[in-house]
């Protein structure tokens, strides 16, 4: 079994066809996914999809391109979210450095507010850093984000935040940029990162893999990275790669883990 640990399943581009997508995923061996909220709506529509797929999970949080909309009773009706028993982890927040769609400032207060919640409900973190490495690591490490865990998603960073991030008991996720030609690097650390600290994702409708780009991504498409996984590690098999992949997930979250195992 596969699992897709993070995916946009409510984002527009899948209205058409949504039913189908996740039905081809399925026929390709994910069994189960993560689709994430982005900010109050994405959230709702996260736990509405959860709700409605015995093999779709669900996170909450706000993205650090949307923390300057938090508005008052936002973080109220993220814990009534969290209520929900598919409710499997808080993210994606972090910091976005690249394109400042939030100021710098209120960014990293409002991930340190998002942390110290994800610690109230205990649940793991959903990271997203961009051109921030240094600041995200020292709020992680400040706010104690350690003592619920979680991930640095769609990891692309360098091997300075892979070991960052792995010091802190994290996992780094691989998506569909490790198919990429000039991903060279980030294959070279997929390799060097312990196994039982690996997940994979699409980050659907984003980053489609190598041998389906200038498509939309989807779900099914995790096969590819796990492929990937399996050319890199020549000494392990593409069922190994799945076996560890999924253990993790269920690892990390642990609602999945009851109904999964």
């Amino acid at each position: 079994m596969l699992i897709d640990t993070h995916t946009h399943l409510d984002d527009i581009r899948y209205d058409a066809d949504r039913e189908a997508t996740i039905e081809r995923a399925r026929q390709a061996g994910v069994g189960a996914f993560v689709t994430i909220g982005c900010d109050l709506v994405t959230s709702r529509s996260a736990v509405t999809l959860a709700d409605r797929h015995p093999d779709i999970y669900a996170s909450i949080g706000v993205h650090p391109h949307e923390v300057k909309h938090i508005g008052d009773g936002w973080y109220d009706e993220l814990r009534r979210l969290a209520l929900h028993e598919k409710v499997v982890a808080y993210g994606e927040i972090g910091l976005d450095y690249h394109y400042n769609h939030s100021a710098p400032k209120e960014q990293r207060e409002r991930f340190r507010e998002q942390v110290q919640l994800a610690r109230e409900l205990r649940l793991p973190v959903i990271i997203h850093t961009r051109e921030a490495q240094e600041d995200t690591i020292s709020i992680l490490k400040e706010e104690k984000a350690s003592e619920v865990g979680g991930v640095f998603h769609c990891f692309s960073g360098d091997t300075w935040l892979a070991k960052d991030a792995l010091d802190l008991g994290f996992y780094l996720s691989f998506s569909g940029i490790l198919t990429f030609t000039n991903a060279t690097m980030l294959r070279e650390i997929a390799k060097q990162t312990p196994l039982d600290r690996v997940l994979i994702e699409t980050d659907c409708p984003y980053l489609t893999p190598v041998p389906h780009r200038g498509k939309r991504n989807e779900p099914a498409f995790v096969s590819h990275v796990a492929k990937q996984l399996a050319d890199i590690h020549a000494d392990l098999s593409l069922a190994q790669i799945e076996q560890a992949t999924t253990n993790n997930a269920q690892r990390l979250f642990s609602k999945m883990r009851e109904r999964t195992a």
